[in-house]
């Protein structure tokens, strides 16, 4: 895979992010900013920079925004890359917001198969799944961890996060699957106290784009290799299926370095902007 320009993987990745929430939500034009409202059930959306918008950012326009986002119910939330918008970070922490910001990496070549312990096993996930609650259940889980440590949060906790999760959030990662706009795999433990899914990851694609998103690993079972095997294969399966360009956002650099294992670069910083209370 033949490395192009920074200039231009980010304009391919800017075309992705406002390409990609127009399947389930409906566009607000702010000026600027864009606020895309989920229709239906599932994960909500944010927020971001307008397309080939021309001018800054401004803290009011943030705030605007903000003010439209309380009214709808939704979160408050913001996201863009900074070398592609660079005043947006100062305008929302100008208007309240705190401001995270993440590495973002793009895959240089190949990307590295990564070899799992012989008790476990790593697949893509179909619709047919037995297993779907508890695959898509060890986000939650994983997610809801204070940090990327390792912890007693296991099997137990993701079975009962797959019992709670909203009909409406299950339909629509179903419909998902079926549809092809997202591709999941997960790692799973064949037997024992960690068997069933414990490490589950998916790419959203657009234009040639994809973005491997949500790779999550239970606490129970971090440090041994799940995260970046499932990254790896979610990485190959997009290469296969012809999306140019893979890429993804890293929690903070110790993250990075597990992708970068599997051929990834960092090449920007992606930020999300949202409330103190809620980041």
């Amino acid at each position: 895979m033949a490395r192009q320009p920074v200039s231009a993987l980010l304009a391919a990745i800017e075309r992705f992010y406002d390409a990609v929430p127009r399947r389930r939500a409906d566009a607000e034009d702010h000026g600027p900013l864009t606020l895309f409202v989920r229709r239906g059930d599932g994960w909500p959306y944010y927020a971001r920079p307008t397309l080939d918008h021309p001018g800054p950012v401004s803290p009011e326009d943030v705030a605007s925004v903000r003010a439209r986002q309380r009214e709808l119910s939704v979160p408050e939330a913001f996201e863009w890359v900074l070398e592609t918008t660079p005043g947006l970070d100062a305008a929302a922490e100008a208007a309240g917001l705190l401001v995270q910001r993440c590495p973002l990496l793009v895959l240089s070549g190949e990307p590295v198969q990564m070899p799992l312990p012989a008790d476990l096993s790593l697949s893509l996930v179909t619709p047919g799944d037995p297993d779907l609650a508890a695959v898509q259940a060890v986000a939650h889980v994983a997610f809801g961890a204070l940090s990327t440590a390792a912890g007693p949060a296991g099997p137990a906790e993701r079975d009962a996060t797959a019992a709670a999760l909203p009909a409406g959030h299950a339909a629509s990662w179903h419909a998902s699957l079926v549809e092809g706009t997202l591709v999941h795999a997960a790692a799973r433990g064949r037997h024992g106290a960690l068997a069933g899914p414990l490490c589950a990851g998916s790419y959203q694609h657009a234009g040639g784009v994809a973005e491997i998103v949500g790779v999550g690993t239970l606490p129970a079972a971090r440090r041994r290799g799940l995260a970046a095997a499932v990254t790896a294969i979610l990485a190959r399966h997009a290469l296969d299926a012809g999306h140019r360009t893979v890429f993804l956002s890293a929690q903070n650099d110790d993250v990075a370095r597990v992708y970068e294992r599997v051929g990834f670069r960092r090449i920007a910083t992606a930020c999300i902007a949202e409330p103190p209370e809620k980041a």
